[in-house]
């Protein structure tokens, strides 16, 4: 695989932003994508350095995707490694007061936002010879949350986007992978009771966002060359397979 750029979206905070760290720490050029939070992105594009670089563009917009990822293979190369990370807000609701919109508005960041960043960069890729495509998904395509359908339907999706793609760009060297974080703390979630959770899980303990971050570069980098296909839970044994 020639490393070219990782390109992670929505990582102007949360586990986005401790990814695309991460990566950074690996040697990756990381790209921060992100749509609203100009201060948040600057802020861990000071904390990476020079690697970082910021693109503010809409993932689920067809023209912005292009124009960005055109921009940033001008700016600092191809993108090798992509990680859909971005998504919206995600409001529970009981099912006969979810409407196809709520559904259409998790799939717009779940399914449509993958697709239109792969069509983007696939011809780089293919280039390359190789790169890495890591979808970030949800424990709860396992569990099936009560009254949240129209996000754990979304999340299903997406990692049958996975397993598809993974069958269809193998031959190209290109691996597609899930990472599934169960409920991991982050900014948002500050004074959240999460003692219920926390007694649910085999390892007894929370985790945090790094947790999800060392899978990423894991997947992301060489060593795991051999691997597609392939949904990889980070939440303490809450689900195992």
């Amino acid at each position: 695989m020639v490393m070219g750029c990782a390109l992670v979206t929505g990582a102007s905070r949360g586990l986005g932003a401790v990814i695309a760290e991460r990566l950074a720490e690996d040697g990756w050029t990381v790209v921060l994508n992100y749509a609203h939070d100009t201060a948040g992105a600057t802020a861990v594009a000071a904390r990476i350095g020079e690697r970082a670089h910021v693109r503010r563009f809409d993932v689920t917009d067809e023209e912005a995707v292009r124009q960005g990822i055109t921009e940033i293979r001008e700016a600092v190369g191809p993108v090798t490694v992509l990680v859909n990370n971005a998504t919206g807000p995600q409001p529970m609701m009981p099912v006969e007061k979810q409407t196809w919109q709520d559904h259409l508005d998790q799939l717009r960041f779940f399914v449509k936002a993958p697709l239109l960043l792969l069509h983007a960069a696939l011809p780089d890729l293919r280039a390359a010879g190789g790169g890495r495509v890591i979808n970030i998904g949800s424990e709860v395509a396992d569990l099936g949350n009560a009254e949240f359908g129209h996000y754990v339907s979304a999340k299903a999706a997406m990692h049958g986007l996975t397993r598809s793609w993974a069958r269809e760009l193998g031959p190209h060297g290109i691996t597609v992978n899930t990472v599934e974080p169960g409920w991991i703390p982050v900014e948002r979630h500050e004074g959240d009771d999460v003692s219920e959770y926390r007694d649910s899980l085999p390892l007894g303990h929370m985790g945090v966002p790094q947790d999800v971050a060392e899978a990423v570069a894991f997947l992301a980098s060489p060593r795991a060359r051999f691997i597609t296909g392939q949904r990889l839970a980070v939440n303490g044994g809450k689900t195992m397979s």
